[in-house]
């Protein structure tokens, strides 16, 4: 496990929190955190959270050889896995020494303190017995890893039902949940780990540490009990030299938070069964709360709408009346306009190609007009002639001006194609005179 160490700055800050008898998430000394239990759509299967510290228990069942041994007892197996989703500084596929650590101390005080009757787990002597496996998964670390390990596998051990069997000679039959109805475990009590962390060579002492006070802590003292006020297993860690008057108080304040504990435990299973029984909704989907943004559904709560009309016309009627100035409208351009009072607005001016290209139309319509006025008669005369036109396929159009004296002639404008018309610069109207056409 890597850890990224923490800062000077920050290890001092917290030491002095703790000096002055205050914790970053608002507890006193000796308060635990909320926990939270929750169970799966089978047996078996629950989830813990002890703060934002997170563990998945599961328990399984199967029918093996007993131990040469322990031919008329069953077997108990824990583990625990510790996996990157729970913090990046666990390490995949490797037993580090906290995890090692942590199992042992499982052990002790799960299969160590009898709290299962292992020979109830026997089917046959010396041939067959229950072996009951319990995982535990970390899903989210935030300290005190091993409280929360104990109280998901105590309360999963609880909560689970194996399946009945039956002996008949050398026969061993297996029934079915809808066959018979499964078999909880003999459990005689409850062991339940309690930490606490020393600082300052045991000067300072703070129940159930968080991730950071464990990374700026001395030593680790746990202590697992029962309801019973007995001490199933202890354990200290750190290599700090405790005093008997600081374990005794640590012990009776274990025993004060384990029948906490306990009650709360107790509490869940108890309504779980009664939820099953009356065939209500269970599982990990129904305990999630409808007020977050990731639950599934939301109730539909009904909405009164008798009196809105009413509500309507007093809103209208405590409201200001609307203000009766009326702004005029102010013409920048022609086919555009702004009303109202404010920041003077340019969408109506001309982009620069807009005016270029109204610069061009407009010295062609000054050419076309001087050509009007030179020969005196208007363009649109010239059809009314009986002067043959000759057509063309060219860009060029033909214009036939009359004179007075003299007889018709052609002339040849060249009309500016799209791509001149589109240009900056305009070209001047070119004229040319055509050879009178024979009759």
């Amino acid at each position: 496990m890597k850890e990224t160490p923490l800062s000077n700055c920050e290890r001092r800050f917290l030491l002095r929190a703790i000096e002055e008898k205050k914790r970053l998430d608002g507890r006193q000394t000796y308060d635990y955190r909320n926990i939270r239990i929750s169970f799966g759509t089978d047996y078996g299967c629950c989830i813990v959270e002890l703060g934002k510290t997170r563990v998945l228990g599961q328990v399984s069942c199967e029918l093996v050889s007993p131990k040469l041994n322990r031919a008329t007892e069953g077997i108990l197996f824990f583990n625990l896995e510790l996996s990157q989703m729970a913090a990046p500084a666990f390490e995949p596929g490797r037993h580090s020494d906290l995890l090692v650590k942590l199992n042992r101390l499982l052990e002790r005080c799960l299969r160590n303190s009898k709290c299962i009757d292992t020979e109830s787990l026997c089917v046959v002597a010396g041939e067959k017995v229950w072996q009951i496996r319990v995982d535990l998964h970390l899903l989210n670390h935030d300290g005190n890893i091993i409280d929360a390990a104990s109280i998901a596998a105590i309360v999963a051990l609880c909560h689970f039902r194996r399946p009945d069997v039956s002996v008949q000679g050398d026969e061993v039959t297996l029934y079915t949940p809808e066959e018979r109805d499964p078999v909880p475990l003999s459990i005689h009590h409850m062991p339940i780990c309690v930490s606490f962390a020393f600082f300052q060579q045991g000067t300072y002492l703070l129940v159930d540490p968080n991730e950071r006070e464990e990374r700026v802590m001395d030593g680790l003292l746990v202590i697992a009990m029962n309801k019973h006020r007995e001490i199933c297993t202890i354990q200290s860690s750190g290599g700090i030299m405790l005093l008997k008057d600081q374990v005794l108080r640590c012990s009776k304040i274990a025993g004060v938070k384990v029948a906490e504990i306990t009650e709360l435990i107790l509490k869940a299973l108890e309504n779980d069964q009664k939820v099953r029984k009356e065939g209500g909704k269970f599982g990990f989907a129904e305990s999630i709360a409808n007020q977050r943004i990731t639950a599934f559904k939301m109730e539909k709560a009904p909405i009164d709408t008798s009196d809105v009309e009413e509500k309507a016309e007093e809103i209208i009627a405590e409201a200001e009346p609307p203000s009766e100035v009326v702004s005029t409208p102010v013409l920048w351009t022609p086919g555009t306009a702004q009303i109202g009072e404010g920041v003077e607005n340019s969408w109506g001016d001309l982009e620069d190609s807009e005016k270029e290209d109204d610069e061009g139309g407009g010295d062609e319509a000054i050419i076309l007009d001087s050509i009007k006025m030179d020969t005196g008669v208007e363009v649109s005369d010239i059809g009314s002639q009986d002067a043959p036109i000759i057509l063309s396929d060219s860009e060029e159009e033909e214009m036939i001006i009359l004179e007075p004296d003299k007889n018709p002639k052609k002339i040849r404008t060249q009309t500016t194609s799209a791509k001149q018309e589109k240009a900056p610069s305009k070209k001047p109207v070119k004229r040319r005179k055509k050879k009178r056409a024979a009759n």
